[in-house]
């Protein structure tokens, strides 16, 4: 047999077989297509992998809807309101009392959560820090000093303060600085008699002499030491000897000013002399009865007012009370 023998029964092909073939394609591409109107046959790669993967799905969707109903049985009614409670219910009102050196001693009233467990109200309340007034303190209209009180201990529905500070309001001292004048400021650190440590700063202002016609009043450097260590040695003589009680009734009327302002004079003229701050930076071991004493309510001023004596009612000799009908 030649070679074109061989290749021409290859070549050719029935009718059957060809169809066959044709059909098996088509079945093959309808298997594999993604188009529109073709369906994967049954013995496809995507059928058979099609079976297991969609019951995952179908698992998959029941645990999430199982999940999600536990939420929402177990918090009842979504967006459900909290019950409000009113915070103010569990707190009570205490009287805050300034010491006996300031004419208004009730000077107002402090909030504090109720004792609980091992929570305990006056410990809340002791070391808080009240700024008042001294227009407030004293009935007075001069309002541009402040003092600081702090709460050391706590007698009933009454908080004890003691004195921790004093200071000027902002506008005070920006009305006292102005052009054409040198400020003078001093600070010291002093402690008082009974233990106290105090930092005291004071401020003063120079001002124009007598018949002084130039419009500036400046003062030489060396005048600026000169006044400041003036300022030095008054503020540390005037609380050096003194307990805290005195140092507070100086401050009070600031009688410390107008002594520098005062000794001053020679060296130049002052005006607008202040202790403009008092700091405390250390105290003494607290002590109950030093605190009372402050209040007037401790051994050094356990007189009796006239009001808790009684008084001696004079009697006749063998004087006997009437008999009351009924008691």
């Amino acid at each position: 047999m030649n070679g074109d023998d061989v290749t021409a029964p290859l070549l050719s092909a029935s009718p059957s077989s060809s169809r066959e073939g044709s059909e098996g394609s088509l079945c093959d591409w309808r298997g594999s297509g993604k188009g529109r109107g073709l369906a994967a046959s049954p013995t496809s790669p995507s059928r058979r992998r099609a079976g297991p993967t969609s019951g995952l799905f179908s698992l998959a969707a029941g645990a999430m809807a199982v999940g999600k109903n536990k939420r929402l049985t177990k918090g009842g009614k979504k967006g459900a309101k909290k019950k409000v409670v009113d915070p103010f219910s569990k707190k009570d009102w205490y009287d805050v009392k300034a010491p006996a050196m300031f004419n208004i001693r009730n000077i107002g009233k402090t909030l504090v959560t109720r004792t609980q467990g091992t929570k305990i109200a006056s410990d809340g309340l002791k070391g808080r820090v009240f700024e008042v007034s001294l227009a407030d303190l004293q009935n007075d209209e001069v309002a541009f000093r402040k003092f600081k009180l702090i709460t050391e201990d706590v007698q009933g529905k009454n908080c004890l303060t003691n004195f921790h500070g004093m200071d000027l309001t902002r506008d005070k001292m920006c009305s006292m600085v102005k052009k054409w004048q040198t400020m003078i400021e001093a600070h010291v650190d002093i402690k008082t008699t009974d233990g106290y440590l105090l930092r005291l700063f004071c401020v003063g202002f120079t001002k124009k002499r007598n018949n002084q016609i130039r419009k500036t009043s400046y003062a030489q450097h060396q005048q600026v030491r000169q006044i400041r260590k003036k300022m030095t040695e008054i503020m540390t003589r005037e609380v050096q000897t003194n307990d805290l009680k005195e140092v507070v009734n100086k401050l009070i009327p600031d009688s410390i000013g107008k002594d520098i302002e005062k000794a001053c004079q020679s060296i130049y003229p002052l005006h607008d002399v202040f202790v403009r701050k008092v700091k405390m930076l250390k105290k003494p071991k607290f002590e109950l009865g030093k605190l009372m004493e402050l209040h007037g309510e401790g051994s050094g001023s356990s007189k009796p007012s006239g009001d808790e004596t009684g008084a001696k009612v004079e009697r006749a000799d063998g004087y006997e009370p009437p008999v009351q009908e009924s008691v």
